[in-house]
């Protein structure tokens, strides 16, 4: 081969290699230095339109900004706290008295982060039953999911509030069907979700009233736990995690609409539900999970937390508080 094409040749070569080099680095996405961290992450609720903060952090990439790829895991509560106990997962999302629950039994979980600023249950019945403080409960049927979590802790705190105990009121477990129930008066009253079946109700042209526990009780509401295994030794996870979700949030806030579009990739059937009810149900959760800062955990609402379950003798003595919950994390 002649000197002068062998020497061309090279040239185009070096060029191409560098060309492509260069335009690699500017025409492809930063990705994360580092292999992604899987982390299954319980719910504590069947997927729900409520979660579009997490269902945002991942499709907006926060998660992965931080080198974390999320993993929704639909189940129970309980089951959560005791994963999560075990050192098995490092995070849950769950009720404030999950943790103190947990706490009382020796598990050794941390609460890192609060999602909810006020406690997301009440009651709600139709009109004509007259309920309009917690006193007015007295006598009536009251439908609950069970005699387990927020539900049950919101009711009793209700019922402490209006000076009546568990005796004053029929129980009923109806499940998580208490739109249902109401609506063909099984029940009297139903314990809810107050961003929840009280929208549902009154889109089915029902005239209802709500006593929100809020109202009545600061108490430490829904957040993210890890336990003090992961805290102590691995604190960076607990802060990757707790910014990417806190993002989700804010993401949620401010860009509601498009935090409801994207749910649908993650809700089954939510794109043939009633949308107007849906994405009322998600700005009214958005106005209960507002915290100043993002993420911070009042220590008042511990406290109030702590003294409902010594009131219905889920405790047995005061905790050490200040060991149950941290705002390191929060911004």
């Amino acid at each position: 081969m002649p000197k002068q094409i062998h020497w061309l040749l090279s040239l185009l070569l070096i060029s191409t290699f560098l060309l492509s080099a260069c335009g690699g680095a500017s025409d492809t996405p930063e990705l994360p230095s580092e292999a992604l961290t899987h982390i299954r992450l319980p719910m504590g609720y069947i997927p729900n339109v409520q979660f579009a903060p997490f269902y945002s952090a991942v499709e907006q990439g926060f998660y992965q900004s931080e080198n974390l790829e999320i993993e929704f895991d639909y189940k129970f509560e309980t089951d959560g706290v005791a994963l999560v106990a075990a050192n098995e997962i490092p995070f849950a999302l769950v009720s404030g008295e999950q943790v103190l629950l947990a706490r009382a039994q020796g598990l050794p979980v941390v609460f890192v982060a609060a999602w909810y600023g006020d406690y997301p249950v009440g009651v709600v019945a139709k009109t004509e039953q007259g309920l309009q403080t917690p006193a007015d409960l007295a006598g009536k049927r009251v439908g609950i999911p069970g005699l387990f979590g927020a539900s049950y802790v919101g009711l009793r705190a209700l019922l402490q509030a209006g000076g009546l105990d568990e005796g004053d009121i029929t129980l009923e477990s109806i499940g998580f069907n208490q739109v249902e129930a109401l609506a063909a008066d099984q029940v009297d009253a139903a314990v809810i979700y107050t961003a929840n079946e009280p929208i549902q109700l009154a889109a089915l042209g029902y005239d209802i009233n709500v006593l929100r526990v809020a109202d009545y009780a600061s108490l430490a509401s829904n957040g993210l736990i890890t336990n003090e295994t992961v805290l102590r030794e691995n604190p960076d996870l607990v802060r990757r995690m707790v910014a990417a979700t806190l993002r989700g949030i804010n993401y949620t806030a401010k860009h509601t609409d498009d935090a409801f579009e994207i749910s649908k990739n993650f809700v089954d059937g939510l794109t043939q539900s009633d949308q107007a009810v849906q994405r009322a149900i998600l700005v009214a959760s958005v106005a209960l999970y507002q915290t100043d800062p993002l993420g911070y955990s009042d220590p008042a609402a511990w406290k109030n937390m702590q003294m409902v379950l010594l009131d219905m003798g889920l405790l047995s003595a005061p905790l050490d508080l200040e060991a149950a919950y941290t705002n390191e994390f929060s911004r």
